[in-house]
């Protein structure tokens, strides 16, 4: 063998064994990692060769699965009253991927979760049988917030106290997710997508804004625990005229100034005294004031099991007296969801614990057996008992005499806080309409937080009380009268 031929030879025989060397590397370090790769269309496909699991409201699936006849995608999601049940939902779509409990328990609902394998599965590499999600929903609740908020924009959200189930999560605007499930179904996405995608925000759970007034409560819960106040109905020493600490600027509230002088919490609730809860804060401090709302879950990305993200705020970096005195009327840099202030609320007609909200009871395989159970969720105590019991004396009085009166229950006790937020420079954004509430009735109790964004009201007309309490009132009705 001349020269030439040896050096070719030795040259291809180094090719092979490179080309050996790789394809080891690939299918024994590299093939799970390129199996998993997002960008692996095989994983997509794969995903909807077959029938989805469902999420399951009420015992009942609201999610199911529809033959393409496509070549990709043997299967498609399919929904059953898509818009009232899509805060809860989401979507899985094969174009645009998945969101809330659809991208939450992807894995389990398309098959791919390795505690759905049973021994076979494994041995054949074989996807396993899908399985599926029941959601703590209440049909009657989630129907009654819906059919409420119907003429508005805004969302709600309703919780046991007891137990931290979520009982409703609604959102108006809605969207269908069933007209994105498809490959192509690009014009139904950009619709969706259009006024930055208000159809497709989920605004009861992950859009945090100025609560207003309804935030007062956790200021007369920090100003209760901390000693500042000991009897709701003894004067609070607070004049009206009342000017913001640091500034030389009033302080406005929707009562005539003499009508908030010198009053009690009670009244100052009731009649949403701006003065009050102001110098409440002002005394108490930024620290105190962050601790109580950190115990009741702002500054927290909760997972429910869809997360909050970002989550409801109370200011952590340094702040003037004003800026302080501000936060105690739920305003300044204050944010907070539908189920934040709904949080709030269930603590106190839970007797001050506060018990871990969550959507979903249960995560099973196909043949019923349970994978995750969240019947025992975690529960913290975050106010003493007492300073429960004051706050929910002086919430009844909001319901029975105050701007909360929409907001009553026949034969149930209802207590309530009206808010309203204002928004943009010089308040040149519509105000926000809030209303938080708790209700019992015959050993079942609930709590609801409503946020209306905008409604076809007159601005001078805007107030929890008008247009947000109602919304309240069906979905403590749904559940209080069942």
């Amino acid at each position: 063998m001349n020269k030439t031929i040896r050096r070719a030879s030795v040259f291809c025989l180094l090719l092979v064994l490179a080309l050996l060397v790789r394809v080891t590397w690939v299918q024994a370090y590299q093939g799970q990692a390129l199996a998993d790769d997002k960008n692996n269309r095989r994983n997509l496909i794969g995903q909807y060769e077959n029938p989805l699991g469902n999420i399951i409201v009420g015992g009942e699936a609201i999610t199911g699965s529809v033959e393409t006849g496509g070549k990709d995608f043997g299967y498609k999601r399919t929904y059953t009253d898509g818009p009232l049940y899509a805060p809860v939902t989401g979507y899985s779509s094969q174009a645009f991927g998945t969101s809330m409990l659809e991208g939450v328990y992807k894995d389990v609902l398309n098959g791919s979760d390795s505690r759905l394998k049973t021994m076979m599965d494994v041995l054949t590499n074989k996807r396993a049988a899908p399985g599926n999600v029941l959601t703590t929903i209440d049909r009657d609740v989630q129907k009654a917030g819906y059919d409420a908020l119907q003429g508005k924009q805004g969302a709600a959200v309703a919780i046991d106290p007891a137990t931290g189930r979520i009982l409703g999560v609604v959102n108006n605007p809605s969207f269908d997710p069933g007209r994105i499930t498809g490959a192509n179904d690009t014009q139904a996405w950009t619709e969706l997508s259009a006024d930055k995608g208000k159809a497709l925000e989920n605004v009861a759970l992950r859009k945090p804004q100025a609560p207003g007034s309804t935030f007062k409560l956790v200021t007369l819960a920090a100003a209760i625990e901390n000693g500042l106040v000991t009897d709701i109905d003894a004067p609070t020493g607070v004049q009206a005229p009342y000017t913001i600490p640091g500034t030389r600027t009033d302080l406005r509230s929707e009562a005539p100034a003499e009508m908030c002088n010198n009053v009690s919490s009670r009244v100052a609730l009731r009649l949403s005294c701006n003065n009050v809860f102001a110098e409440f804060a002002h005394r108490l401090g930024q620290d105190k004031m962050r601790a109580m709302a950190e115990k009741l879950g702002f500054n927290t990305q909760i997972d429910t099991p869809v997360r909050t993200n970002p989550p409801s705020s109370y200011p952590s970096k340094k702040m003037s007296v004003d800026q302080v005195a501000q936060t105690g009327i739920g305003q300044f840099d204050v944010q907070a969801t539908p189920l934040q202030m709904a949080m709030v609320t269930a603590a106190i007609e839970n007797g001050g614990r506060l018990v871990a909200p969550h959507m979903v009871s249960e995560v099973t395989d196909a043949n019923g057996n349970v994978l995750e159970s969240f019947k025992d969720p975690k529960a913290q105590q975050v106010m003493k008992e007492k300073t429960a019991s004051m706050l929910r004396d002086a919430m009844r009085t909001v319901v029975s005499e105050g701007g909360g009166k929409p907001a009553q229950v026949g034969g149930a006790e209802v207590g309530g806080k009206t808010g309203t937020a204002q928004r943009g420079v010089n308040n040149s954004i519509a105000p926000l309409a809030w209303f938080t509430s708790y209700g019992t009735s015959n050993g079942r109790q609930i709590a609801v937080a409503v946020v209306v964004e905008r409604s076809d009201t007159d601005r001078s007309e805007i107030g929890g009380g008008k247009l947000a309490a109602p919304v309240a009132q069906k979905m403590m009705e749904a559940w209080l009268k069942k």
